[in-house]
């Protein structure tokens, strides 16, 4: 697929400005004028974010309202159930209010409903089950702004409820006692894209604040901040990038046998956000994926490094099972697409009878970034339909989820994001509705977009400016890894790697040798030749073979030089 290059609008001027006044690389300058960081005091934060830079927590809607009711129940000793969600996000984000509440001298109680059963985000029949068992007070974590219904079912059973979500809300707020929601209409708060995990750190910093605690009793708790953060892909910027800068650093030396168990397993030798995302994340979601959420939450909750270890050999076999099943439904996924030109429509949506619905939402990412277009696979169990969805960046999946609710028992999410129900026989009406939207939208029309940050040359071809780069760190959602183009380079020699999957080159500026490598992109080696002059975009990294370091460009693309 064609890929548009584009360039940020860089001022050259601010660019020299920034990097003299900051002492810091023409190159880390340019990336930080590219993302509009520009401001003294912005720039201070971004590159050495500390932990004055937290917001208010009581500018939150709610926040006061919740850390009364909250503390009244610390002091009556009430019993308190957290009610979370079984991925990253919502594990740690239970782990963290255990933990603190157990540290007050509260033992409360979590919930996870079982993925595979119950689905995501509060129920009936757990509700049901808390109330039985004596408890008084509900607070969510990373769900419960969209359960109108069930929180009033709580309140009929006797109980109070606390929401603390990070997801769009419906037109409706649940008749919670507090709704800790930054993306409520009403909200005064500062930024409102926290985590799941972030808003359960943010009431915690909160209760901390009203008790006059020392503020190390809830800062210690952000390597679980940061794990949750990253791994849920909220835009790593602003005070999510003080969570996760100050987080990664508390990871690497980590009390938590949690962390510490995860951490050897996942075998990277630096910690950083790919450590997390890559190494962490797929761990502990294997475990909700495949109906075993429990031990996730198990995992975090002790404090005996033997048990850590033995729940996290665990892990390890949920997701060797989630990544077989995974290639079983993508490869028949690609089947029923190319056989039935579903590859045709502006919108890909597909159901089975045989899929996994923990795994779905894996394939369906994978099928988006394949096609690029906005996809949804949803797996029937007799009548009865779960679905995930992922988008592409311009089109709005949540939106076209409202506009298709006629058929959808229940959905949710975000633009880029969904999960949903439906019944079996609104199937057809569902994908006619769906596809429809996608038509409107144009999807076709809509062209991959690299964004380049800089040209560069020779000269900055060099590990101390590689090195330079890491102040970026950590990189996600809204702060990618700076991107490069470097122009008029000849082939000196190019092959295939792991079957014909990876590229291997190496180019010449002059008589100057750069390595470079592009994985997925194996089918240039039969485009191109020695000799060609070429023009790459990618980002510059260390490779360190034999103790010897070099830069390398990890390719994102390639074109003949004109």
């Amino acid at each position: 697929m064609n890929k548009k290059w584009e360039f940020y609008n860089s001022d050259e001027e601010k660019v020299k400005e920034i990097s003299e006044k900051f002492n810091i690389s023409e190159l880390l300058a340019t990336v930080l004028v590219n993302r509009n960081i520009v401001k003294e005091e912005e720039i201070k934060i971004f590159l050495n974010p500390t932990r004055d830079d937290f917001h208010d927590p009581y500018l939150m809607p709610d926040m006061k309202i919740a850390v009364d009711r909250i503390i009244k129940g610390i002091k009556n000793q009430e019993k308190i159930m957290i009610y979370g969600d079984y991925d990253v996000d919502g594990i740690t984000s239970i782990t963290v209010l255990s933990k603190f509440f157990r540290q007050l001298g509260l033992d409360v109680g979590s919930y996870i409903p079982n993925r595979l059963d119950e689905g995501y985000g509060l129920n009936r029949e757990a509700i049901k089950q808390i109330a039985d068992e004596g408890y008084k007070l509900i607070i969510t974590v990373d769900c419960g702004i969209s359960g109108t219904e069930e929180v009033d079912y709580a309140y009929s059973l006797g109980m109070e409820v606390i929401v603390t979500d990070h997801h769009e809300p419906l037109d409706v707020l649940p008749k919670a006692l507090a709704v800790i929601d930054c993306k409520r209409k009403d909200n005064k708060y500062p930024f409102n894209s926290l985590a799941g995990v972030g808003v359960a750190f943010k009431l915690i910093q909160a209760i901390a604040i009203k008790l006059g605690l020392d503020e190390k009793e809830y800062l210690k708790y952000l390597d679980i901040v940061c794990i949750g953060t990253i791994s849920d892909i909220v835009p790593l910027i602003d005070e999510n990038r003080v969570i996760a800068k100050l987080g990664l650093k508390l990871v690497s030396q980590s009390k938590s046998p949690a962390v510490r168990a995860l951490l050897n397993v996942a075998g990277y030798n630096e910690i950083n956000s790919n450590t997390v995302s890559f190494g962490i994340a797929p761990r502990i979601n294997a475990c909700g994926r495949m109906g075993h959420e429990r031990d996730a939450l198990d995992l975090f909750l002790t404090e005996n490094i033997v048990e850590a270890n033995k729940i996290t050999e665990k892990l390890n076999s949920y997701n060797k099972q989630r990544q077989s099943i995974e290639k079983k439904i993508f490869e028949e996924a690609i089947y029923k697409i190319e056989k039935e030109n579903i590859n045709n429509k502006k919108a890909i949506v597909l159901g089975s009878e045989n899929w996994h619905h923990g795994v779905i939402g894996i394939v369906a990412s994978k099928i988006t970034e394949l096609y690029f277009k906005p996809s949804i696979l949803i797996c029937f169990d007799g009548n009865d339909g779960k679905g995930s969805g992922r988008s592409i960046p311009g089109f709005d999946l949540h939106d076209a989820l409202c506009k298709s609710s006629d058929y959808l028992e229940k959905y949710g999410g975000h633009e880029m994001a969904v999960g949903l129900s439906l019944k079996k026989q609104q199937f057809n009406n569902f994908k006619n509705k769906f596809e429809e939207i996608a038509d409107k939208a144009k999807i076709d029309e809509i062209t991959p977009v690299i964004k380049i940050d800089k040209e560069i040359k020779l000269k900055d071809i060099s590990i101390e400016n590689v090195e330079s780069l890491k102040l970026l760190e950590p990189y996600g959602e809204s702060n990618k890894t700076p991107i490069f183009i470097y122009k008029n380079l000849k082939i000196d020699s190019i092959r295939a790697l792991s079957e014909g999957k990876h590229l291997k080159l190496t180019l010449k500026d002059e008589n100057t040798i750069i390595n470079a490598i592009g994985f997925n992109m194996g089918h240039y080696s039969e485009e191109y030749l020695i000799g060609d002059k070429i023009d790459v975009i990618g980002v510059l990294e260390i490779n360190s073979f034999n103790g010897v370091q070099n830069v390398q460009i990890n390719m994102k693309d390639m074109r003949k030089s004109y």
